[in-house]
């Protein structure tokens, strides 16, 4: 049995006129992969590996993504819940999430070596939680509960932040003033979604101040993007990427809200179950932002062993950011 996500349960959508009659096709997401905050952050545990040697400690998954953390530990990071299971004065990276203020002090009292691998895009949304609590406002955080992003960015400051988790929720939200309440995002979310979320709070709540700049990383919309550009013409739509991983699940739904028949998250191609390619001509395929383009490539040369071997790449933007090493690590890189 496929380990694959299933999330098209009820869902049908009529063939896209492009793909009739027409011979199989791969259409190919750009971007898709790794983003600026993930390739430093797996590159910040590589060359702590080459500078400490192994074990080299993790909190948490440095990515949400099951190749790249069995990778890691074949080769010596050993991933841990909480610093506490570090031994005092070892090396512990933090992972691209990030952590709240309680896990840097947690760690500082172990005599913890930290390499801080957080996203900068979700440093940037720490910073407006930290600005927007001394200006004493209510923080309307908009994520997924139990998510280590949401979790770090609320620490920041937990009197002032309530978790918004979805448009539902929206109805047990209370604040004190109504003119000094702004929402904040946990960065990998589906864009339509926390736009629908934002509304409905807006209509509780008409002076709700928007952030400063926008929370959704860029290289969540622009995967979202690229797939809603090829989804209507797609009869089935593979995501590679993991479970835990938000951004990956919520292309699944776009992809199936912008006109696609169906769409499965695999981690792996050995994943992909031939029963889905029934009747279809187009193939979709993208990938999130944690994912390396070695398991994409896996998919794309199954596919051409069920004949899909023509593939057409569907190219919404060009993705040129790139972060530097936290400080310890740049003199190590390269």
């Amino acid at each position: 049995m496929s380990s694959a996500i299933p999330l098209n349960v009820g869902i049908t959508r009529s063939a896209g006129s492009a793909t009739v009659g027409s011979a199989k096709r791969v259409l190919l997401a750009e971007p898709r992969g790794y983003c600026a905050g993930v390739d430093r952050a797996v590159e910040t545990v590589e060359r702590a590996l080459d500078k400490h040697g192994a074990p080299i400690y993790v909190r948490k998954e440095i990515v949400h993504n099951r190749h790249v953390v069995e990778t890691l530990r074949d080769r010596g990071v050993v991933f841990v819940d909480d610093t506490g299971e570090v031994p005092e004065g070892a090396v512990v990276v933090f992972s691209a999430h990030g952590v709240s203020p309680a896990v840097h002090e947690a760690a500082a009292v172990r005599n913890l070596h930290t390499i801080d691998a957080t996203c900068p895009l979700v440093t940037k949304v720490h910073q407006e939680a930290k600005r927007f609590a001394r200006d004493d406002f209510d923080i309307l955080l908009i994520g997924h509960e139990g998510h280590e992003e949401v979790e770090g960015t609320a620490g920041e400051a937990p009197d002032h932040v309530q978790l918004v988790d979805g448009p539902d929720s929206v109805v047990n939200v209370t604040v004190r003033d109504e003119n000094k309440v702004i929402w904040l995002s946990q960065t990998t979310l589906s864009v339509d979604e926390t736009m629908e979320t934002v509304q409905r709070l807006r209509e509780r709540f008409p002076k709700l101040q928007d952030p400063p700049s926008d929370d959704i990383c860029y290289a969540t919309q622009n995967r979202q993007i690229a797939v809603k550009a090829m989804a209507p013409e797609c009869d089935l739509v593979i995501v590679v990427g993991s479970r835990n991983s938000s951004n990956s699940k919520r292309l699944v739904e776009v992809a199936l809200g912008a006109g696609a028949r169906a769409s499965y998250l695999v981690d792996f191609a050995r994943e992909v179950e031939p029963a889905w390619f029934e009747g279809v001509r187009t193939v979709g395929v993208t990938s999130g932002a944690s994912v390396p383009e070695i398991l994409v490539r896996g998919v794309l040369d199954l596919l051409a062993e069920h004949g899909y071997a023509d593939v057409q790449p569907v190219t919404t933007a060009n993705e040129t950011l790139v972060f530097s090493l936290p400080r310890e690590l740049r003199a190590a890189r390269g």
